[in-house]
């Protein structure tokens, strides 16, 4: 189907990447918006996606929920949350192939949320993230007040959501909300080569890392090590573990499928 909203392109590296393609608006996340994120989500299995890189087109990634749209003032602002954002944080999260943000600019509100939701986070120098929604009397959404203490440490997640002040890129970077920083000019070039290097890596070990991730931090340790046992079988019973360890034995660079 075309998309209004968003690009989705897919590369023969089975590299999968999503532009939020609003620039006008700063890729204001509207309802129209989010429904194709999650339909071009719920694409990338059949498509055969073994990483996926979102971006934002134009100069911002997000800046988060287009409060603009309808022009009127919504009876029930959570909503949006239970229809529409947070069943797209729960389908990227549930994703089984690595998930890679882009952030090319500002990353406010919902955008900095759907970006530090990524696997990897990767920020031009000039980019920044906001979670401005004190500013107009409510509180972070789209998973920011679970995920920000969990990156960033209670004291600073608190600081960020309370002030409402912008956190630059590297401020971000010494913070532990994303993993790299970059000039400008090499984002793009760097992003495709992160997203190009796990689309060519064992592709169910890694679909359960990011369980393992997400589920531990719920999880006592006697159950994430039981976790784990589990998780390594299935790993161990894919034909990329085969492939690893015969390079491995035979001194070569492995060849993953994605299997």
């Amino acid at each position: 189907m075309e998309f209004q909203h968003i690009r989705l392109d897919l590369d023969p590296r089975r590299v999968a990447t999503l532009t939020l393609n609003r620039p006008d608006s700063l890729n204001a996340l509207n309802a129209a918006m989010l429904d194709e994120m999650r339909l071009a989500i719920g694409r990338l299995g059949d498509e055969g996606a073994r990483c996926l890189l979102i971006t934002g087109a134009g100069r911002a990634f997000s800046s988060g929920a287009d409060l603009a749209a309808g022009g009127t003032m919504p009876t029930d602002v959570g909503e949006a949350l239970e229809k529409r954002f947070n069943p797209l944080v729960e389908a990227l999260f549930a994703l089984p192939i690595p998930l890679v943000a882009a952030v090319n600019g500002p990353a406010a509100g919902a955008g900095a949320s759907l970006a530090l939701a990524a696997d990897i986070v990767i920020a031009a120098r000039s980019a920044y993230f906001l979670q401005a929604f004190v500013n107009i009397g409510l509180i972070p959404d789209a998973g920011a007040t679970w995920l920000l203490p969990r990156l960033a440490g209670r004291a600073r997640a608190m600081e960020m959501m309370m002030l409402g002040e912008r956190v630059p890129a590297e401020t971000a970077l010494s913070w532990g909300l994303i993993a790299r920083m970059v000039d400008d000019a090499d984002l793009g070039t760097q992003a495709d080569a992160l997203a190009a290097r796990l689309a060519q890596g064992p592709t169910v070990a890694l679909g359960l890392i990011r369980q393992l991730a997400r589920d531990a931090e719920r999880l006592p340790l006697g159950d994430a090590l039981s976790a784990e046992r589990v998780a390594q079988r299935e790993a161990g019973e894919s034909a990329d573990f085969k492939a690893g360890l015969l390079a491995f034995l035979h001194k070569r660079p492995p060849e993953f499928e994605g299997k």
